[in-house]
């Protein structure tokens, strides 16, 4: 952990099912810690959690990592979270970010659930470069 002029930094490797609790307790942590209410922390935690998940089941040998930051800008309080792994990329975003796509025999709701449970989404991803998401949420 580090601590800067916005708040703390946290960075952490994750390589198998037995890391997402660690990155759901840090998660939450700092969504405590930006003031988040329950409802926006719980939301923010359940996106990063499927967003580690997906680390573990699509990357290369399951390894990524995931930087946890806090923010403050202006006065206003949040968290970000950028999960990226050097997996083999997503070939089609557009069906990826569609309700009920799946390669993985799952239920096909992570990427775009995980999109509308927090303020601020973004992804970089292609084929042969792996996928970052960057995720944010914001203090009421």
């Amino acid at each position: 952990m580090t601590v800067s002029a916005e708040g703390t930094t946290h960075s952490m490797t994750i390589l198998a099912e037995s890391d997402l609790l660690r990155v759901r307790t840090t998660l939450r942590a700092e969504s405590q810690a930006a003031g988040l209410g329950l409802t926006a922390a719980t939301k923010f935690v359940t996106a990063g959690s499927e967003l580690a998940r997906n680390i573990v089941r699509y990357a290369v040998h399951g390894q990524g990592e995931v930087l946890i930051e806090g923010l403050d800008k202006a006065g206003r309080r949040g968290v970000r979270a950028t999960f990226s792994d050097a997996g083999p990329g997503i070939p089609d975003l557009d069906a990826a970010m569609t309700d009920n796509f799946t390669t993985g025999g799952g239920l096909g709701l992570g990427l775009p659930g995980s999109k509308r449970l927090v303020d601020e989404f973004s992804i970089d991803t292609g084929p042969g470069r792996g996928t970052t998401v960057v995720i944010t949420q914001w203090g009421r």
